[in-house]
């Protein structure tokens, strides 16, 4: 477990294990503990980095502001600082919206990646969800609601309203998540594509403009999965074949 400071914040993060490395990368409103309930310990054979990402969890986010192409750049900085040249990655949702900047950024830093409920661009599902993050919002909550936020975000309810902002600003937000297919096709990694069927935010759609992009890509659509289909019933299935890819077995 340490902390780092890093392009204007200070970054928790925790390194486990010894081999090649392998980045996990939490979804928005997440933290990097919940992998916890994916892998039920760590995965043998790697150098395990999870960080929690920019103002979540025990990280800071002094500058109020947020990109995924910024989340992007202080993964890029982290790995710098761990002397890591390459890297595979899981990435959830937020994270794994980072990792298609990391990937399109600097190509040779990913060498395969899954990518869990990933879009290209925000659509109009996303942008209306989007906007209902609210002060407001965050106010109507229970008690027993808020409670759980502030134990997984530890510096106070203006971080968790920080994070209510930054999600809210998705809802505008047009440059930031813009990959067309020629940006897709310059990424090298080995990419494993996870989306549910359900999705009621990036519909399944934005998965296959992935897959048909990304070079190296394979699509897995989860049958009657909602947003992030990887928790619960479907953690251990999820965790052999996420793996599995990274280690280039299948």
């Amino acid at each position: 477990m340490a902390t780092i400071s890093l392009n204007g914040f200070e970054m928790y993060y925790e390194v486990r294990g010894d081999g090649e490395a392998l980045l996990l990368l939490h979804g928005g409103m997440g933290i990097g503990s919940d992998w916890k309930h994916i892998f039920a310990s760590d995965p043998q054979g790697y150098r395990v980095i999870v960080p929690d990402l920019r103002g979540h969890g025990r990280s800071t986010n002094p500058s109020k502001c947020f990109t995924f192409k910024q989340c992007a750049n202080d993964v890029v900085a982290l790995l710098d600082h761990l002397q890591i040249a390459t890297a595979k990655a899981i990435g959830m949702s937020m994270g794994a919206k980072a990792l298609l900047h990391v990937a399109t950024m600097q190509p040779d830093r990913i060498q395969a990646m899954v990518l869990v409920s990933a879009t290209p661009y925000f659509p109009p599902q996303l942008r209306e969800a989007a906007a209902t993050y609210t002060k407001e919002a965050f106010a109507r909550l229970s008690d027993a609601e808020r409670d759980t936020l502030r134990s997984r975000h530890v510096h106070g309810d203006q971080q968790i309203l920080q994070l209510y902002a930054m999600t809210g600003s998705f809802a505008t937000s047009y440059d930031d998540m813009a990959f067309t297919p020629p940006l897709l096709s310059t990424i090298t990694a080995r990419t494993l594509i996870v989306h549910g069927d359900r999705d009621p935010l990036y519909p399944v759609e934005m998965a296959i403009e992935l897959f048909r992009g990304i070079p190296q890509s394979a699509l897995w659509i989860v049958p009657n999965g909602a947003h992030g289909p990887i928790f619960d019933s479907m953690a251990s299935t999820f965790a052999d074949i996420a793996l599995a890819h990274v280690a280039g077995k299948n």
